[in-house]
């Protein structure tokens, strides 16, 4: 069980004071002024401070928050586990960027969630900074990303991916084998989300060449990718995209997929889990699944 201490200390941060803290846990305020003094005492610290009239977390309690958190998560997650063991389940919470929302890895671990009985992976999309955190809280038990790892996490490279412009099949550009960022000026450019992982890989590898976003003509900038996708079959502008993301419309002629120059950006698409949570065959099956569909 989580210390009651710790869930007192959550509470306030969430709501932002002793007394609204302490009716949702239907406790008194001298009660939840306890278990932070009582905090307080066992670390040797101050957890919070006033400025302005208003409560907040003095370094050392911001820490404290973290691992309370963390604490948290990791309990319910055992819990959770132990429920499975005695009904032979598994749950697994799975991190994936935005851009991987039209890949083959969701396939794949569909594929594998439904060759292995009892197994549930649940999937959440977020951008990669978002995943890292969730990481570090043990929100999620691994995640896909297609940005750099740090030594942080470790990490198995799933497959390698690049950056194209994806047309209809229409389109007058699909006449050349590649686009030069010149003409790539003069089209109306559809963008993911800017906190995505794609527009970061977009925006670094224009800024190398140094140029940025607000040199082409942009005119959409949008959440979904299957939205981008309708669009550009609609002829309503292109898109940058990752090859994975669109190699499933390619391959049905429902898109053409474009070589940049000077802006292929190639990158890998890794799998990142904490040092202390490997979960290693399952990682594998997974890696093994998405390589047979692609042979397939």
């Amino acid at each position: 069980m989580v210390d009651n201490k710790l869930i007192s200390l959550l509470k306030i941060v969430e709501y932002g004071s002793y007394t609204k803290a302490a009716r949702q846990l239907s406790l008194t305020q001298p009660a939840i002024s306890q278990h932070v003094r009582q905090l307080e005492n066992s670390f040797g610290v101050k957890i919070f401070e006033r400025a302005g009239g208003k409560m907040r977390l003095t370094r050392q309690g911001e820490y404290l928050v973290a691992y309370a958190k963390r604490i948290t998560v990791l309990t319910e997650r055992l819990k959770e586990l132990i429920e499975n063991e005695e009904n032979s389940a598994s749950s697994y919470n799975v991190g994936i960027t935005n851009s991987s929302e039209g890949h083959a890895i969701v396939e794949a671990l569909a594929a594998y969630a439904n060759g292995n009985p009892g197994l549930n992976l649940k999937l959440v999309t977020a951008a990669p900074e978002r995943l890292f955190n969730m990481l570090r809280e043990y929100e999620v038990d691994f995640a896909v990303v297609d940005s750099n790892v740090g030594p942080e996490f470790d990490s198995t490279r799933l497959d390698t991916d690049k950056l194209v412009l994806c047309v209809s099949p229409t389109h007058p550009l699909i006449k050349a084998k590649q686009v030069s960022l010149a003409q790539l000026k003069k089209e109306k450019l559809i963008l993911r989300n800017a906190n995505g992982s794609t527009s970061g890989l977009f925006t670094a590898a224009l800024g190398k060449l140094g140029l940025n976003l607000s040199d082409f003509n942009v005119v959409m900038e949008i959440e979904s990718i299957a939205t981008v996708k309708d669009l550009i079959r609609h002829e309503y502008g292109v898109a940058v995209l990752a090859l994975s993301a669109c190699a499933k419309d390619v391959n049905k002629g429902e898109l053409v997929a474009l070589n940049i120059e000077r802006l292929s950006s190639p990158h890998e698409i890794n799998i990142v889990y904490p040092s202390d949570f490997k979960h290693e065959d399952l990682i594998n099956g997974i890696i093994n699944t998405y390589n047979s569909r692609k042979q397939n």
